[in-house]
């Protein structure tokens, strides 16, 4: 029950737990962001050394620098619709915002140095969760995702 989660539970339920999501969901969304965006890279170098090859009867590289623009114009497109780049830096900005916290209460610093420490790291907690869910509704109402 919520009612009786002490110090010990909500730190390993609820602060760590959210803290590890954050951080696997940003590295998670930054791998894909810089993996796309390379191979859009890479595919949009090709295409000029590739038209330097192309003759009369060079059907398969005009196919193939044909097939590399299609590649970067659908990467562009994935890359709008899922904004990894975005949901990247948000991630790990919740993410140090928790361990922050945390760090504050575990040494006691201000605003933690007082007996209504651990009700006020929940208060802060939370509200920075909430924030989160805020903004990720307002995205989301954006993008037409809900």
């Amino acid at each position: 029950m919520i009612a009786d989660m002490d110090e010990k539970k909500y730190f390993t339920d609820r602060l760590e737990n959210q803290i590890d999501w954050y951080d696997m969901q940003s590295q998670r969304n930054q791998s894909l962001f810089k993996c796309l965006q390379l191979i859009s890279i890479l595919a949009a170098a090709a295409i000029p050394f590739l038209s330097g090859f192309i003759t009369e009867a060079s059907v398969y590289l005009k196919v193939i620098t044909g097939m590399l623009g299609l590649l970067i114009a659908a990467i562009t497109a994935v890359l709008g619709l899922y904004n990894f780049q975005k949901n990247w830096l948000q991630y790990r900005s919740t993410c140090e915002s928790l361990k922050h916290e945390k760090f504050l209460f575990l040494t006691k610093a201000e605003p933690y140095d007082n007996e209504m420490a651990f009700k006020l790291l929940v208060q802060r907690v939370e509200g920075i969760l909430l924030g989160e869910n805020i903004k990720w509704v307002h995205n989301a109402q954006g993008n037409g995702d809900v």
